[in-house]
C-alpha cells in the first residue's frame, strides 16, 4: 500500500465503516478522495433513482431521480458518502428546484470541479412533473462556457 492509499483510508470515514443514516439534511457527510487522473478531462456520472424529500408546505413526500455529472479537477466525491448525503434529504423539506441547487452548490463547495451539473426528474404530483437543472463551470475557463451552452440547451 502506498502513502496515497494509506491517507485515503485514514480520511475516508464512511467507506467501510458502520452506516449511519441521518435524520435531516447533512452536507457534512460528504467526503472526497484525490483524482488520480488530473491531466485528463473525463465525466463521472451518478444516478440516484430513489431520491426522496418532503414538500416544505404540505409535508407530503416527493420522489425523484437525481442525476449528477461532473468533470473532476483534484477532488472526487466518495460514492457512499454521496449516497448518505442524498438520503439525508428524506426528512428535509425543500422545493424541487431548491434541492437541485443545494446539491449542486454543496458538491461545488466540496469538490471545486471543472464542471458539474445536477438534474432532478421529480415524479408527477397534481398531474405535473418538475425537472429542475442546475450547473456550474469553473469561472474564466472553457468549462464556464460549457456550463452556459448546456444550460441554454436544456429542454
Amino acid at each position: 500500500m502506498n502513502n496515497m492509499d494509506k491517507r485515503e483510508r485514514e480520511e475516508l470515514k464512511t467507506l467501510g465503516g458502520d452506516t449511519q443514516y441521518r435524520d435531516d439534511y447533512a452536507p457534512e457527510v460528504l467526503e472526497w478522495f484525490e483524482n488520480k487522473h488530473q491531466g485528463n478531462d473525463y465525466w463521472v456520472r451518478f444516478n440516484c433513482p430513489e431520491f426522496t424529500t418532503l414538500c416544505p408546505i404540505t409535508g407530503q413526500p416527493d420522489f425523484a431521480e437525481i442525476r449528477i455529472s461532473y468533470i473532476p479537477a483534484v477532488k472526487m466525491v466518495e460514492s457512499k458518502s454521496l449516497k448518505l448525503y442524498l438520503f439525508s434529504f428524506r426528512n428535509h423539506g425543500d422545493f424541487h428546484e431548491d434541492c437541485v441547487n443545494i446539491i449542486m452548490k454543496d458538491l461545488v463547495k466540496l469538490l471545486e470541479p471543472k464542471y458539474l451539473e445536477v438534474m432532478g426528474l421529480f415524479t408527477p404530483r397534481g398531474g405535473i412533473s418538475i425537472w429542475p437543472y442546475a450547473n456550474y463551470g469553473q469561472p474564466g475557463t472553457k468549462y464556464e462556457k460549457l456550463a452556459e451552452e448546456r444550460l441554454m440547451k436544456q429542454e
